[in-house]
């Protein structure tokens, strides 16, 4: 196979899975893991894909962010895990927020209903799971809702939580690096959960590994104003060790 019809091969491979793996394309094409740096870097010259640690992904999932039925499909599985995971982060008494997205919303469909425990969200999908809930008090943020998440953003959301204080906020995020720390595509959801981190005592971001490396336009927090990082197992030892080392702890579930 020639270079322009394997990086072709690379690029349709990208576009469906959202992701290339230099490890992955190695094996699958034949070629050492060097052949397919350079045809990466080559594809990242061109605009078509953007290296990340281990891999690439295509320009088309960095430029728009995938509706929420789109994103609850993806990496389901590793999701739940994570998910799992998190509970043990929420106290038995207490107050928690949960932020919009697939995984957080997962997490809410593992609380139990139970009394002394209050749940502030500004997802509308975290609020439908949990409004049968007849012993947890639940908490609805105001504000505009994006189409696109289904969370709410913007002032009334900030002014609802300028005089909270919660025990745990539990984040989702699009992208992550030690360098970069949590990022996402919109202005106003990076606001909205940038606030989020401000009125917890203890910050939770849950994020699968395909998120690693990949950041977006808008950071809202750095590692060291996070306490945690729970992902899951495919994310490598090098990656989490420099995660660590700019101070979060990192759990791969």
């Amino acid at each position: 196979m020639y270079a322009p019809e394997r990086q072709q091969r690379i690029l349709e491979v990208a576009r469906a899975q959202g992701r290339v793996e230099v490890l992955a394309l190695s094996a699958d094409l034949g070629v050492t893991t060097e052949t397919v740096r350079r045809d990466l870097t080559a594809l990242e010259r061109r605009g078509a894909v953007r290296r990340v640690h281990g891999g690439a992904l295509p320009v088309e999932r960095l430029e728009v962010e995938p509706p929420l039925a789109t994103r609850t499909s993806r990496n389901a599985e590793a999701k739940r895990r994570i998910a799992a995971r998190a509970l043990d982060e929420v106290p038995s008494e207490g107050t928690v927020l949960l932020d919009g997205g697939t995984t957080t919303r997962a997490l809410a469909e593992l609380l139990p209903d139970r009394s002394g425990l209050t749940v502030v969200t500004n997802s509308i999908d975290t609020a439908a799971v949990l409004q049968s809930h007849e012993h947890t008090d639940l908490y609805v943020l105001g504000g505009r809702v994006r189409g696109r998440t289904g969370a709410t953003v913007g002032d009334w959301l900030v002014s609802a939580l300028a005089d909270v204080c919660v025990d745990v906020a539990l984040i989702g995020a699009n992208g992550y690096s030690p360098s970069r720390g949590m990022t996402t595509p919109d202005q106003a959801e990076a606001v909205a959960k940038r606030t989020m981190v401000r009125a917890a005592r203890r910050t939770v971001v849950l994020a699968d590994s395909t998120k690693a490396g990949d950041d977006h336009f808008h950071r809202f927090a750095d590692t060291e104003s996070i306490d945690l990082l729970v992902t899951d197992t495919d994310l490598d030892d090098d990656t989490a060790a420099e995660l660590a080392a700019e101070g979060m702890a990192v759990v791969r579930a």
